[in-house]
């Protein structure tokens, strides 16, 4: 249905961690709203590797309107703040027909971007940059934790330190200006234009471990190595330096067998599960619930009868 409301629109997002059922929530979500779909899974974005990130299939791309899927070449430069950009552009033009939008994903920082805002940030030096991704390709994230220790502790002890991007971003900072990265961090929100419901779902650990196994196992059934080996002669770009793919290189290499690959991706994408939900849980604007379709249809239609009886 298409629910008639006045007032601010409002942006349903649907986030969680990886496997708990995002895709297809959000989808039937959208279909019960008669609302499109963004997407701010930023591995979804690149259109070469559909199975390694777990894409929505074309049947689910074409029974609901979706933004931000496989619009990106391997090769392409984007980030972040680009992306807040864009997809404020597309949320601009779909509130003009219709009242909600879904954001759904589980990149907690292209999130943050469209909901919140970004802090602004000065400009990447080339080379500087091309200098660190060097270090980074040469001798792995080691040096870099150790130099951003150095340059800027604060942000080193919050930083996700397997994320060699936003190291990477930090540094590139730290060294153009003189100062810290974390001296331009406000983590001030930026006015919008719209209201926000946050869902976050989760399951107990157990059943989610279990869905992120199976997960895994069909990939693999699906052409996952397949894929990778399409790839592989491009396994220093940044899209690709994710779980999935590092754990299926390093068996080309010839550095682990293909089981223990197997059991690698399903150890480290557990742990990225766990990381993104200890992201989620410092946001108090979020609210839990597993995901049971009932149970999260019920949770919005609430929260947005809350809206359209408050003041903007």
């Amino acid at each position: 249905m298409k629910m008639e409301r006045s007032g601010s629109p409002v942006l349903i997002i649907i986030t969680g961690p990886t496997a708990v059922g995002k895709t297809s929530i959000a989808l039937i979500v959208a279909r019960h709203f008669n609302c499109e779909i963004i997407s701010a899974d930023s591995r979804q974005f690149y259109r070469e590797i559909p199975i390694g990130t777990a894409m929505p299939l074309p049947a689910q791309l074409e029974a609901v309107r979706h933004h931000f899927v496989a619009f990106l070449d391997l090769h392409e430069k984007y980030d972040v703040s680009i992306f807040e950009q864009q997809a404020l552009t597309v949320l601009d033009k779909i509130f003009q027909e219709n009242h909600l939008a879904i954001l759904t994903g589980g990149s907690g920082l292209y999130i943050q971007a469209v909901e919140k805002g970004l802090d602004q940030l000065p400009g990447s030096n080339d080379e500087i940059h091309d200098q660190l991704v060097n270090t980074f390709t040469e001798q792995g994230i080691g040096p870099l934790r150790d130099l951003l220790k150095l340059l800027d502790p604060e942000y080193y002890h919050i930083v996700d330190l397997n994320n060699p991007k936003r190291i990477i971003r930090a540094l590139d900072v730290c060294l153009s200006t003189g100062k810290t990265f974390s001296s331009f961090r406000k983590n001030q929100p930026v006015p919008r234009t719209f209201r926000s419901i946050k869902i976050g779902l989760n399951l107990p650990r157990a059943e989610l471990h279990h869905r992120i196994n199976n997960r895994v196992d069909q990939m693999i059934r699906d052409g996952l190595i397949e894929e990778a080996r399409s790839v592989y002669p491009f396994r220093h770009l940044n899209a690709l330096n994710t779980v999935g793919f590092k754990e299926i290189f390093e068996y080309f290499d010839g550095k682990m067998s293909l089981d223990n690959a197997i059991e690698k991706i399903k150890t480290n994408t557990r742990r990225y599960a766990r990381r993104q939900i200890t992201w989620l849980r410092k946001d108090p604007d979020v609210i839990w619930c597993e995901p049971r379709l009932k149970e999260v249809i019920d949770v919005i239609e609430n929260a947005l009868t809350k809206i359209d009886t408050s003041n903007f």
